[in-house]
């Protein structure tokens, strides 16, 4: 077992409940091991300042409940550079840092292998609303930002029943469509379009002529911002704009944004964040490193960062040249098995959608 005497622990890239959860865990569970721990703020920015804080069990102790993140987080173009992380090294070095935790989406797992590679043993924790990473089933912060979605939904809905109207929501999730797939399917919406799966526009505009034919009189529209048109501009506005000129139906446009990256933290954010968390640190005082906490078929399990990035880059069709190079046929296969797996979820998310949507 590897002895420690100080954990540093950030939170980088995009805030999403859940992340305080994952701080108060680690510091608990250190604590109870002996083991000190250490706030980085501002993401890695902050470990190249050497802008740390002392972490202690009464200084989390009222965290849990809130969302974004006690550390603050920032995006760090630096510490891709070799400058910037000998410098981030020197900070470790020079407090007295030994491993490190890392909360976070992809970019943040990169960083946590580099950390590795120059000598500071890290862990990843997936904590992004978006849950965009293919090598787990599950990231933290994606209930709650659906139960924001859906409340606001929700609200629109009763609004949108007293003035026969419709609205087009866009939600958050980058090139992953679950935000929209779910938050679609909790709250009855008419249509969903995601990035994953193609659209037919003619249908869905011809579904809405005949649902207010048949008396329905608010409708929802759920898109992910994730679609764009040819021209890189949003297709959420451009669809509203259509379905007023071929249907009549007065429609309207919503973008709740960065609104749903807040909110209290559900039980299972905070559960499955806890887990993660004290697993992560079971993980650095075994003496492993450059892992990532994953959630697959219900169980939480450790994976390697490297292996987690590249099937993450097979999913989304972004296999650079020799990216496989280093991996055997059997893991090259288990890739694959992740891709197809999310692959079939999407699909088997938006056909419930496509079905229930009236």
């Amino acid at each position: 077992m590897a002895k420690f005497r100080k954990i540093g622990i950030l939170t980088s890239g995009g805030d999403a409940p859940g992340m305080n959860v994952c701080v108060k865990a680690v510091v608990n569970k250190a604590e109870s091991l002996g083991i000190d721990v250490i706030g980085v703020v501002g993401g890695y920015a902050g470990l190249i300042k050497g802008d740390l804080i002392d972490l202690t069990h009464k200084s989390v102790a009222n965290v849990i409940s809130q969302s974004g993140t006690m550390l603050y987080s920032s995006r760090c173009p630096e510490f891709a550079t070799e400058e910037g992380m000998q410098r981030a090294v020197e900070t470790c070095q020079k407090n007295n840092i030994d491993a490190m935790v890392c909360i976070g989406g992809d970019g943040t797992f990169r960083g946590a292998t580099d950390l590795t590679f120059h000598g500071i043993p890290s862990i990843g924790l997936p904590g992004t609303i978006d849950n965009d990473i293919t090598a787990t089933d599950y990231t933290i912060g994606l209930d709650t930002s659906i139960n924001t979605t859906v409340r606001m939904i929700d609200n629109l809905r009763d609004t949108c029943e007293s003035h026969e109207r419709l609205v087009v929501v866009e939600v958050m999730g980058r090139d992953c469509g679950q935000i929209a797939l779910y938050s679609a399917i909790a709250s009855g919406a008419v249509a969903v379009v995601v990035p994953e799966v193609p659209f037919d526009e003619a249908a869905a505009i011809q579904k809405i002529k005949d649902l207010r034919e048949a008396g329905k009189r608010g409708m929802i529209v759920v898109v992910s911002e994730g679609v764009f048109n040819p021209d890189g501009t949003p297709y959420s506005e451009t669809l509203t704009q259509r379905i007023k000129e071929q249907t009549g139906v007065e429609a309207k446009f919503y973008r709740p944004a960065h609104t749903v990256r807040g909110g209290v933290p559900t039980m299972k954010d905070r559960t499955i964040a806890a887990e993660m968390a004290t697993k992560a640190v079971d993980l650095l005082v075994e003496g492993k490193s450059n892992r990532v906490m994953c959630q697959i078929d219900g169980k939480v399990v450790d994976m390697d960062i490297a292996f987690a990035l590249i099937a993450d880059r097979m999913y989304k069709n972004k296999l650079k040249d020799g990216d496989l190079d280093k991996f055997t046929p059997e893991q090259i296969e288990e890739m694959k098995a992740l891709k197809a797996k999310r692959e079939e979820e999407i699909l088997n998310l938006y056909k419930v959608a496509s079905e229930i949507g009236f």
